[in-house]
């Protein structure tokens, strides 16, 4: 089998404040920024990664979800616990120094773990949880 990961979906609830992070920030390329019916639909990816795209979506643009769930997501969304991503440097201290120059929300300085793994850990601009780990 030959698979690999193509595009994953985060929430968003503000498409400046996104193409802001995840444009400026992280330095992702913004590949379509599709804007409809006051949505916006935001396709990014590492440069050096052009197979690898998120898709940072609206929540409420799907007709299959009820106010009770938009609700309950918008809520999760707020706490930080409906979605997270973790990427990858191979530079984590230099990497945590400019995230946080950028003035993002911090959750954990980068630490090593118990189970091996040294990472940290901030928010993106809908909550969505961000962890860095870091490989050599």
């Amino acid at each position: 089998m030959d698979i690999t990961i193509h595009n994953t979906f985060l929430p968003h609830n503000d498409p400046d404040a996104t193409l802001a992070f995840y444009r400026d920030i992280l330095g992702f390329e913004v590949r379509k920024d599709v804007r409809y019916n006051g949505m916006s639909w935001i396709t990014v990816g590492p440069v050096k990664q052009p197979g690898t795209s998120i898709v940072l979506v609206p929540p409420a643009a799907d007709p299959g979800i009820t106010a009770d769930e938009r609700r309950t997501i918008s809520e999760m969304m707020a706490k930080g616990t409906y979605a997270i991503l973790t990427l990858a440097s191979t530079d984590l201290d230099g990497t945590f120094a400019k995230l946080q120059a950028g003035g993002v929300e911090v959750v954990q300085e980068p630490i090593a773990q118990p189970y091996g793994i040294r990472d940290c850990a901030f928010r993106d601009p809908a909550g969505n949880l961000i962890r860095i780990n870091e490989v050599k």
